[in-house]
């Protein structure tokens, strides 16, 4: 009888606290989200109606199909409007991307910014085979290869970091994410700031270190949304 008690009290207390650290990660997620739009003036309403020419690559919602083209869902709106901005510029090479922005003013930017940063992100699941190694590298690095951790700018739950113009990671195609983490390790992708800072940070991974992150990064995502979504 003792031995039945003991357990039901610690089954309650791991759900108390699976619960308190899902209520933690969804108010972080909703804190990331609130602080980026605050960062960009634009309409969601109006980024809405811009949205179909979006579509067909990235989804209606901004959760896109095709593993190789990214998802703009629970994206910060910094990042999205300075992404767009980058294309439009020519400082971030894509001809798709470039025909897309050309007839985009500023204030479309910041309305499409807002918009996908307020949907919710689908999430993805991990590959248990590589998540501990991912794991390992996104939140200490590799020191022998001078590889930094990943949670240093994308912070440890992948939200990233609106401020600075990070991207969030959490649920993100692990294709699309090892396809630019190789862009830009191979140099292909260093014409802009943050392209140079991730060319850096990406040279010494191997095939097997990138396949880790993607995977593991596209499992990452708060307790509460990868419940709902179960």
């Amino acid at each position: 009888m003792i031995k039945r008690t003991l357990l039901i009290t610690l089954l309650g207390l791991a759900a108390s606290l699976s619960l308190g650290t899902a209520q933690a990660e969804t108010q972080a997620e909703n804190q990331s989200k609130a602080e980026a739009k605050a960062l960009i003036d634009g309409d969601a309403a109006a980024g809405a109606k811009l949205s179909p020419t979006c579509a067909a690559c990235h989804g209606a919602d901004g959760n896109s199909q095709n593993p190789v083209w990214p998802k703009l869902a629970g994206q910060s709106a910094p990042f999205i409007f300075h992404q767009l901005q980058l294309f439009k510029s020519g400082e971030r090479q894509n001809a798709i991307m470039a025909g897309q922005v050309a007839n985009l003013s500023e204030q479309d930017m910041r309305d499409l910014a807002v918009y996908y940063s307020q949907q919710a992100n689908s999430g993805g699941v991990a590959d248990e085979a590589m998540v501990e190694q991912g794991a390992a590298i996104y939140s200490g690095g590799i020191p022998d290869q001078d590889v930094p951790a990943c949670s240093g700018c994308h912070g440890p739950a992948g939200l990233g970091n609106p401020t600075a113009k990070y991207p969030r990671l959490a649920g993100q195609h692990a294709e699309y994410v090892k396809l630019q983490l190789k862009a830009y390790r191979d140099g292909e992708r260093n014409d802009y700031r943050t392209g140079k800072i991730m060319a850096g940070v990406s040279e010494n991974l191997s095939d097997e270190d990138i396949d880790a992150l993607a995977t593991y990064v596209q499992g990452l995502r708060p307790r509460a949304a990868k419940q709902k979504a179960e």
